[in-house]
């Protein structure tokens, strides 16, 4: 599948490109990651400006209505270089949550704030022994007024030490596990009873624990609607990451072919050794199906075909295996360089293996895929 871009998308494409080839190289994106806050403020200022963080969202709510194909261009150019700003946390998951369960008020009071940059989101669903269910919620949320109490802990909870405010989901009804019963809330992150613990993931990104101690909320959505909306969440988060992953590889069969043409043994470039044109070749046959998969699933989130959370399932587990495959061959092709942090070929790889176990590792969704397949 190769889709033929818009002349708008197009604009979109290059006007990325341009940006992150001047200001976001290997080294400008090292510096960003080792500086104190972790990510730039002037970067993601600079993505507000160029209407990035307002593509995906519909004219009606003052964005652009690129929707998931400009999401995929932005995600496959961030992939490329390894950009660590919250575009899907804040964007995708949080903005995609609130314009589809908020209230006019909520949309108007929390989009522009995403769209001009001067808010950044996160989203805490993952506990410690959710394992990737979202109805296995044990935080609390009782009504007291207008609105909610919550109690609780979240994990590896990413962008947080960033975010001014978080999607919450917790429970308001039911026993451990009931999907009916969980319901999602807008918190204050410095608000009283938010504590966090932040760390540095292996990717060189930011997370937090989070532990909420009668923490007031703002419910979004109706209570109950928790698990739903989460699911259709994920399927736009796989689209995001997918495109994601296919850029990182992209860049990965680039710098192993160049280092395979200077790279001598034996008086010779290694890429004249079959075994490893071998190798190559299958590592570009794993990107192009990548590609292609990860097209056919934003193509289909753009026209909301049927389907989609099987479509999303087959393409997060294709994708994070070639993901992993064309990683593992990379670092190997490079030999001990591969695993320097001053080449970027091992950060490449640490990228892909986070990506591969948010929202469901290729294992979980490839069970997924098979349960929904024998359910259609």
């Amino acid at each position: 599948m190769d889709i033929q871009f818009t002349e708008e998308q197009e604009l979109l494409r290059s006007s990325v490109q341009r940006l992150l080839r001047d200001q976001y190289d290997f080294e400008a994106r090292r510096k960003i990651v080792a500086s104190e806050e972790g990510f730039s403020r002037t970067r993601w200022r600079a993505f507000a400006e160029l209407g990035l963080l307002a593509a995906p969202f519909s004219e009606d709510a003052g964005g652009l209505g690129g929707g998931p194909l400009s999401t995929m261009i932005v995600m496959q150019e961030f992939g490329r270089h390894l950009v660590v700003e919250p575009f899907v946390e804040t964007v995708v998951l949080a903005g995609g949550l609130i314009e589809q369960l908020g209230t006019s008020e909520q949309k108007q009071a929390f989009i522009p704030g995403i769209i001009d940059g001067s808010r950044i989101w996160a989203l805490a669903w993952t506990e410690r022994a959710s394992r990737f269910d979202f109805a296995n919620i044990a935080t609390k949320a009782r009504r007291e007024g207008d609105d909610y109490v919550l109690s609780g802990e979240k994990t590896m909870v990413m962008a947080a030490p960033w975010a001014d405010h978080l999607i919450v989901s917790a429970r308001t009804a039911g026993d451990n596990r009931d999907r009916g019963g969980v319901s999602l809330f807008v918190v204050d992150r410095h608000a009283a009873g938010v504590n966090l613990q932040s760390f540095k993931t292996i990717d060189g990104r930011r997370a937090a624990e989070i532990s909420l101690r009668e923490v007031r909320g703002q419910l979004l959505g109706a209570e109950g609607e928790g698990v739903a909306a989460l699911e259709t969440c994920r399927d736009r988060a796989i689209g995001a990451l997918c495109a994601e992953v296919v850029g990182a590889i992209g860049e990965l069969n680039a710098a192993t072919l160049d280092y395979s043409k200077t790279r001598k043994q034996f008086g010779t470039a290694i890429g004249s050794f079959q075994v490893l044109q071998h190798r190559m070749v299958d590592m570009f046959i794993a990107h192009q199906e990548a590609l292609s998969l990860m097209q056919h699933l934003n193509l289909s989130l753009d026209a909301g075909d049927s389907g989609l959370s099987r479509l999303a399932s087959g393409a997060k587990s294709k994708i994070g295996y070639a993901g992993k495959f064309v990683a593992d061959q990379a670092v190997q092709l490079h030999g001990g360089m591969g695993m320097t942090d001053e080449l970027n070929v091992g950060h490449y790889f640490k990228r892909i293996s986070s990506i591969n176990i948010q929202f469901g590792d290729p294992a979980f969704h490839v069970l997924r895929y098979a349960q929904l397949d024998a359910a259609a």
